[in-house]
């Protein structure tokens, strides 16, 4: 008989013990969950400064060169963690013709997601008005990191937006092939 109890016992501290140990995992799990996406959402951006003149550069078709245009209402974000994590929304009153005539288009612009707290920067909305043609992206500057240019998009209300894209080099570059002909030199480090 006492062999049975010792048994009967052993087997319910046995129950117990495992039952903490897989409810201290789903609580540490969602612990972890929960810090993962606090990370990813809030915890690397930053406000960016706005200096009000020179926030918003499009890139020039008769230089080259990028040029700052007429904008208000500057708001934007960035992160130190990744060269992708730029989104800024501003207001123009320049319209698409005047666009069109005067700044380098960007011919593959995919707008990026931004957290959801930054509401400004609708990227869904933002690619479809593209598809559509009621919005335009120009190349804002290129290469503004190695392999990642700055695009600029405008709606036909004048709402703009910014993302940073990894370009055709950075494409190649950062999957640990060497650059595309026509692409500069990585630079060391």
């Amino acid at each position: 008989m006492r062999r049975c109890l010792c048994a009967d016992r052993s087997r319910g501290i046995r129950g117990v013990s495992g039952k903490l140990i897989a409810g201290a995992i789903v609580v540490i799990s969602l612990v972890a969950g929960i810090a993962m996406y606090y990370l990813q959402v809030y915890a690397f951006y930053d406000e960016v400064a706005a200096s009000g003149t020179d926030d918003v550069r499009m890139t020039l078709l008769a230089t080259g060169q990028p040029e700052a245009i007429l904008y208000e209402d500057f708001e934007a974000i960035d992160s130190e963690s990744s060269p992708i994590r730029y989104r800024a929304c501003f207001t123009t009153n320049l319209s698409h013709p005047m666009l069109s005539e005067t700044y380098v288009a960007y011919d593959k612009a995919e707008p990026l997601v931004a957290p959801g707290w930054f509401q400004c920067f609708d990227a869904k909305a933002l690619g479809a008005a593209l598809e559509q043609g009621r919005a335009l992206a120009f190349m804002g500057t290129e290469n503004i990191t190695y392999g990642i240019d700055r695009v600029v998009a405008v709606m036909e209300d004048g709402r703009g937006y910014v993302w940073h894209q990894i370009n055709h080099c950075g494409e190649k570059v950062y999957d640990g092939q060497p650059a595309p002909e026509g692409c500069p030199p990585k630079p060391e480090g």
